[in-house]
């Protein structure tokens, strides 16, 4: 390979980049839209959450529980009510999602220390949010219970039980439980995604489309040096986007930077070589920009959405799709991000992970190689 040569391909790319005033303009555009997109309103948590109470005992202790209720974060007493019927309604035009059946001798039960259950009924269509809701449920009872002092009883089932022994959890990491601080370090690998696609899959299409193709191959430039020069405009601006990326976690959403930046943009160069490579072997086998840009997005997007553990949880899915995400790249660039802006680890032990990373960068490359063809 000759320096001469790989350096006019990339200046002639990168001339090409900026006269596409519109294409440099989106390319910054959009990483900053998907992250404040999904950042405010992709969220995980569960927060005021419409309560229903039906209140039968109405006494000191019950309104000590409902305090409990109406005063946390995630819960929002909005109505109390007089019957089942009431409830039901409520449940049924979602205008709650919990509802509250607190017993005429709810008082009696706690001052002569006897067991005491509470009725929870929550809405399930949303399975996610119901078990949430169920969850926090428990640590209010918990609260009360360190109040109160009740003797538990067997629990049952589609009920909450205050009892008195509780647990006090603590999460590492991401003591807050801010799902932002997991999905923000997600939205890196999703933009570098979405621009490797948009950008690199049509670079050698347009050169045939054009007929600027067969200049090149009239010329003593050689493979490597054409498609190196191809991507290295495109690197810089994904790199660009990784910055950018990085700041907004940062200093908007406030998400913590535990471990290495040096490692986190070695860990995003390696995925990005990989993803533009990608972009660039449709764009040699297809030789038609639209087509090539719509299966690098539908490629590249959707696993990394889908499958690389961003928004599912890979041991949550079946076991045939489990073995599929070894082969999604996003899982494991996506891995080093939480590692490395949550935890603070380093390569000792995100090691395989940059590892199969960069075996996937090089396998990228070399198929560029192979499939790029100077001749007509």
């Amino acid at each position: 390979m000759k320096l001469q040569r790989f350096l006019a391909v990339a200046r002639k790319e990168f001339i090409h980049v900026l006269r596409d005033w519109r294409s440099l303009v989106l390319a910054i555009a959009i990483p900053m839209l998907l992250i404040a997109l999904f950042g405010y309103a992709l969220t995980m948590d569960l927060k005021h959450v419409p309560t229903a109470v039906w209140d039968q005992s109405r006494t000191a202790e019950s309104r000590e529980l409902t305090s409990l209720l109406d005063g946390s974060a995630y819960f929002s007493l909005d109505r109390y009510t007089d019957g089942y019927r009431e409830l039901t309604d409520l449940l049924d035009a979602g205008r709650i999602m919990v509802a509250l059946v607190i017993p005429a001798d709810f008082a009696d039960r706690i001052r002569a220390d006897r067991p005491v259950t509470i009725q929870a009924l929550i809405d399930g269509a949303d399975a996610n949010n119901a078990t949430l809701a169920a969850g926090y449920l428990d640590a209010i009872g918990t609260i009360f219970n360190r109040r109160m002092v009740v003797m538990p009883q067997t629990r049952r089932p589609q009920q909450t039980q205050l009892g008195r022994i509780g647990l006090e959890p603590r999460a590492w990491y991401n003591p807050d439980m801010e799902s932002r601080n997991v999905i923000i370090p997600g939205i890196i690998a999703l933009v570098m995604v979405v621009i490797a696609a948009m950008l690199t899959s049509v670079t050698v299409a347009r050169e045939w489309e054009t007929g600027t193709m067969e200049q090149l191959i009239s010329t003593p430039i050689r493979v490597p040096e054409l498609v190196l020069g191809k991507v290295v405009p495109y690197f810089v601006i994904g790199l660009g986007d990784v910055a950018i990326a990085v700041a907004m976690g940062r200093w908007i959403f406030n998400v913590p930077l535990r471990g290495s930046t040096g490692l986190l943009f070695l860990s995003a160069s390696i995925f990005l070589t990989g993803a533009l490579f990608l972009g660039l072997l449709l764009s040699i086998n297809l030789k038609n920009q639209v087509l090539a840009n719509q299966i690098a997005l539908f490629t590249g997007y959707l696993p990394t959405l889908m499958l690389s553990g961003f928004v599912f949880g890979i041991y949550n899915m079946p076991v045939a799709i489990q073995a599929i995400t070894f082969i999604v790249p996003a899982r494991y660039f996506i891995a080093l991000l939480r590692g490395i802006f949550l935890k603070g680890i380093g390569l000792e032990i995100l090691g395989l992970n940059a590892v199969l990373l960069t075996v996937y960068a090089a396998l990228m490359v070399l198929l560029c190689h192979k499939r790029m063809k100077l001749k007509l």
